[in-house]
């Protein structure tokens, strides 16, 4: 693979561009030159290009790709934007990172992915929580079993979005975001805990649009059963006050803890041994470097697998598994029943789309009960 920089394009330049992915690319300058950004608002695009540094500006995909040739390009736009400009880049030969949730449903997602060659371009995508110190450390706990068997989980994103956060155009709509705080929020805390706890098994879910004018849910819960045996509870929520992402690990040997909002480092860890336990060897647990949850984080292990022409975590099965649990839950919720893991074919309903083939009745099912005011 080429040892020159890599050429880096930006598709979309919003808040989430120009706050968080062209900063983690400046941030390294020394490997990668941003060589173009696109969006359908050309000036907007320009005043963010020339902040940035960036040479070249479009408002369409493929005429980037063709004149600019990047090695990396970053999809940063709304979701039901993200098959398009993937499948775009993928075929101009060109790595792709994309911000969550991946696609709207597991059919887009496995067309894109029919995409990538055999040995790349790949397309990865923005689940950053992975790739702090504390949560590789723990992966690597699991994969030693230093730690006992795991027995019980949880994975709660408990956030707050007032009403106006809704009056986004693309927000909380099934042809446009693909479902609510599970599809859209929580699924950065999901991610982290099945890279964590594995493949999952069945789902039982309860969903409710309790307090948003929105199409999708605004709440929604879940009992998860792994492949291990372990269990999972999540939940995922816009209507909590104090905001708090938690996660909890419960093994034989210890209980490990993590509660943060947007981003954890070491200190928002908490390792518990049980009584059994040498305190000396649980004092070995705790990683040794402290790395921050960042996209900057991940975006060095992309760039790292690019050079080494391997396929990045975060991309084909792994990138699918967050997205596929989603996929379950909406489909228990709006069932109203457990659903297993191997239900989700290629053929099912709720493989097509997250509301199972009817967005009407899927809005109806989940405002049934509920207050609105």
């Amino acid at each position: 693979m080429p040892s020159t920089h890599l050429r880096a394009a930006v598709v979309g330049t919003g808040g989430i561009a120009r706050g968080i992915h062209l900063p983690a690319l400046a941030g390294l300058a020394d490997e990668i030159d941003i060589v173009a950004v696109v969006d359908i608002d050309a000036a907007r695009a320009r005043e963010v290009a020339d902040e940035f540094g960036v040479p070249d500006v479009y408002t369409e995909v493929d005429a980037m790709l063709a004149a600019s040739r990047p090695d990396l390009v970053v999809v940063a736009t709304p979701p039901g934007a993200h098959k398009d400009a993937t499948i775009a880049a993928l075929d101009a030969g060109a790595w792709v990172w994309c911000e969550k949730p991946p696609a709207l449903s597991l059919a887009d997602y496995d067309e894109m992915a029919a995409h990538e060659g055999d040995a790349g371009p790949y397309a990865s995508y923005v689940f950053q929580h992975r790739f702090g110190s504390a949560a590789r450390r723990l992966r690597r706990h699991v994969e030693e079993d230093t730690l006992g068997a795991m027995r019980v989980a949880q994975c709660h994103t408990l956030w707050y979005r007032n009403d106006a956060y809704f009056e986004v155009p693309w927000r909380a709509k099934w042809a446009t975001e693909g479902g609510g705080p599970t599809m859209g929020h929580g699924i950065h805390q999901m991610d982290l805990a099945l890279s964590i706890l594995g493949d999952w098994t069945e789902v039982t879910a309860m969903m409710g649009t309790l307090a948003r004018r929105t199409e999708t849910e605004d709440v929604s819960a879940a009992i998860v059963r792994m492949a291990s045996g372990a269990m999972c509870v999540m939940t995922n929520s816009l209507l909590s006050p104090r905001e708090s992402s938690l996660l909890r690990f419960d093994f034989d040997d210890a209980t490990v803890e993590l509660e943060h909002v947007y981003g954890y480092d070491n200190s928002h860890w908490r390792w518990t041994p049980a009584d059994h336990v040498d305190p000396a060897a649980a004092a070995a647990w705790q990683p040794d470097t402290d790395e921050a949850s960042s996209h900057a984080a991940q975006l060095r292990v992309l760039v790292d697998a690019f050079r080494r022409g391997e396929r990045p975590p975060a991309s084909g099965a792994d990138g699918r598994r967050s997205l596929e649990l989603i996929a379950g839950m909406y489909k228990s919720a709006i069932l109203g029943r457990p659903v297993r893991r191997d239900e989700l074919t290629a053929d099912d309903p709720f493989a097509q789309a997250m509301h199972g083939g009817d967005p009407d009745a899927a809005t109806r099912a989940f405002r049934k009960g509920a207050v609105l005011v």
